[in-house]
């Protein structure tokens, strides 16, 4: 195979320090070897990096824990560029919209010491392979299971809280706490929002399932979420605790986008794009662990990255001025 000189380790340092340039050009510029832009492109659209390699980088700090397994995707805004593969129409909840872009699946391990994991992924393209997230959201629970994972719930809102979805979570062995749509038919064709629910929740018949405890939160805007859970024992307390681990994901997501430049691959190669994704999500990995020994967020170890040249910069600035 011919050999590029660009590696894993270089583009995922480059992601992890980077903090606006994302492009093979720009790695270009400021690789300490001499690489061109081209190279750059022809070894991320020949290279692999896999959801497997996730796993390989996170399983030491999964399978000696203890946690939740929470499930969620993101979509990777590519409204800008028409011709990149693995874009389709699809809602992004930060656009509140329909766009064109990456849908990327998560499965986060939340551990119970309040650190964060990403555990596996999948990119949702039904022309590709035919999937639906559904689809995907059960095939990666599956394979946790057979590496040994052993979660107290999986987490996740009500679009993933279909019966084959929930039937397949029990089957596996595990509790379940996931948001259920208001108008989700129990007991004898009852809609949940037209039930009282009190503080210590509600026993219910969820059709095609069985009996559940049903709970109902209501945020601070006024919004009303309603919370089920296959749970033997459950209570407010405890459910509240699981749910309020889900935001762990959001955040995650927001990082992967705003730190580790998720949706900044300008190819148009989806083998490309797929080592991208990758590879954001390895250079996460390291970024979470400086910032477990360290005590610094993200965002700040990309500011000490940039902050000694933007102060000498700005000396000249003010040298230049007043000179």
């Amino acid at each position: 195979m011919k050999s590029y000189l660009c590696s894993r380790e270089l583009y995922c340092s480059f992601l992890q320090v980077t903090a606006k340039r994302y492009s093979a050009f720009s790695l270009s510029e400021v690789s300490p070897i001499a690489l061109s832009h081209d190279a750059v492109s022809r070894w991320l659209a020949s290279t692999t990096c896999q959801p497997k390699d996730i796993w390989e980088a996170a399983k030491p700090d999964i399978l000696k824990t203890h946690g939740v397994i929470i499930g969620d995707e993101t979509v990777l805004n590519k409204s800008r560029s028409e011709k990149v593969s693995l874009v389709n129409w699809q809602y992004s909840g930060d656009e509140h919209d329909v766009i064109r872009g990456i849908g990327m699946l998560n499965l986060l391990w939340k551990r119970h010491d309040g650190e964060t994991v990403p555990m596996d992924y999948r990119i949702y393209h039904p022309p590709e392979d035919g999937k639906t997230k559904n689809d995907h959201f059960r095939e990666m629970l599956g394979l946790a299971k057979k590496r040994g994972v052993n979660p107290e719930a999986v987490i996740a809102d009500s679009w993933y809280s279909s019966l084959n979805n929930l039937k397949y979570i029990r089957d596996l062995g595990w509790t379940w706490v996931m948001g259920l749509r208001k108008n989700r038919s129990v007991n004898r064709k009852e809609k949940l929002e037209n039930l009282t629910i009190l503080e210590e929740g509600l026993r219910v018949h969820l059709r095609g399932y069985g009996w559940i405890t049903v709970y109902r939160f209501v945020a601070k805007n006024g919004r009303t979420d309603y919370i089920g859970t296959n749970m033997e024992s459950p209570t407010w307390k405890k459910v509240e605790r699981l749910v309020k681990m889900r935001w762990s994901i959001e955040v995650y997501h927001r990082e992967l986008k705003q730190t580790c430049g998720l949706e900044r691959c300008q190819s148009h190669n989806g083998r490309a794009q797929r080592n991208h994704i990758g590879f954001s999500v390895l250079s996460w990995i390291r970024k979470a662990k400086q910032r477990s020994v360290n005590q610094l967020s993200l965002y700040q170890q990309q500011w000490d990255v940039i902050k000694g040249a933007i102060s000498i910069n700005l000396k000249k600035q003010l040298a230049y001025s007043y000179g």
